[in-house]
């Protein structure tokens, strides 16, 4: 598949970091289409005549509620996955969370406030490890390898 081929689905992906330098992950529902079982980040599809911004906030308020408070420290995209052939285009949203209590919806079993030296704990959605290296927000020495562009 050539990157000039129009992506099978957009999706906004929403990062939110704390004043600790730790990521919000959430633990998906067994059931979930994208996922199941493993944490990820709060995102989702962008629907026909929707923007990436609008998505991002429309999903946060979703899978998070409305209490939570954040603010936009920058966007990334759209790029295209490393995992799928490049079918599917990312925008990315990288939040500072400010504040409010966290409570999710049905796609979601619990969160969790995750250091750099604890995530490869996690057994994340692929994709996820990318996203931070996008954004730059950890050293790929805390990211897995193997879950990476150009992975060995």
């Amino acid at each position: 598949m050539t990157i000039n081929t129009p992506p099978k689905a957009r999706f906004s992906i929403n990062v939110i970091e704390d004043a600790d330098n730790r990521l919000l992950l959430l633990h998906r529902y067994t059931k979930t289409t994208w996922g199941p079982g493993k944490w990820g980040f709060p995102s989702g599809h962008i629907e026909a005549r929707e923007s990436p911004e609008e998505c991002s906030l429309r999903e946060l308020h979703e899978e998070l509620g409305s209490e939570p408070k954040v603010e936009l420290v920058k966007p990334f995209g759209p790029v295209r996955d490393t995992f799928y052939g490049g079918l599917y285009e990312i925008h990315l949203f990288h939040y500072r969370y400010l504040g409010g209590e966290i409570r999710l919806n049905d796609e979601h079993t619990d969160f969790n406030w995750v250091a750099k030296v604890d995530f490869k704990k996690y057994d994340s959605m692929n994709g996820i490890d990318e996203d931070i290296l996008y954004l730059n927000i950890w050293p790929r020495e805390f990211l897995r390898e193997e879950k990476l562009p150009g992975r060995k």
